[in-house]
């Protein structure tokens, strides 16, 4: 994973995006501010620990998640775990700041793995885990209260900016119901 990787790439650790500033002996190291450890899980991480591992995308590299950038809207915390037939259904309770983006079969990121979202109730979401995800990533060896990072689909986050723009411009527009009324057109 880390043969061709250089000096200021960016490597993604449990979702988190960083900036790799040393190489040797297939290990790097990052710097990581007070905000990033503020804000995710990482501070939770000790020598030893298990973690997802991601390169940045290239252009032309097919895609086979969803839009994230590796910045993390909040911390969830794994509320339930249940097996049905070969699936192992994630129950996680997640604050408001990343629950107005979920949707059913919408996407979410947890700990950096790209996942569909199987159901969602007002503080929390499902998502069903296939026995190779919960292999190969961290959130198969999690357990009911430890913490996940979580990234909504960065789609979402563009599209409600773009509505709240269009809100702002319908306030500061000389064309609204006063002025259509003074001039006759109501």
């Amino acid at each position: 994973m880390l043969e061709d990787a250089r000096v200021g790439d960016s490597i993604a650790v449990n979702g988190v995006c960083l900036t790799a500033t040393t190489f040797g002996d297939g290990i790097f190291t990052a710097d990581v501010m007070a905000e990033t450890l503020d804000k995710t899980n990482l501070k939770e991480l000790r020598p030893g620990s298990r973690v997802n591992l991601e390169r940045a995308l290239r252009l032309g590299d097919r895609l086979g998640g969803h839009m994230v950038s590796g910045h993390v809207d909040g911390i969830g915390t794994i509320v339930g775990l249940e097996k049905r037939d070969i699936a192992t259904l994630v129950m996680v309770q997640a604050p408001d700041q990343v629950m107005k983006y979920i949707i059913n079969k919408g996407s979410i990121a947890i700990d950096g793995t790209s996942l569909t979202v199987v159901s969602f109730q007002r503080d929390r979401f499902q998502v069903s885990l296939i026995p190779h995800t919960a292999h190969a990533t961290v959130l198969g060896s999690k357990k009911v209260g430890e913490t996940v990072n979580l990234e909504a689909d960065l789609l979402g986050k563009y599209i409600e900016r773009l509505l709240q723009g269009r809100g702002e411009q319908r306030e500061n527009s000389q064309l609204n119901l006063q002025f259509l009324a003074a001039n006759g057109f109501l």
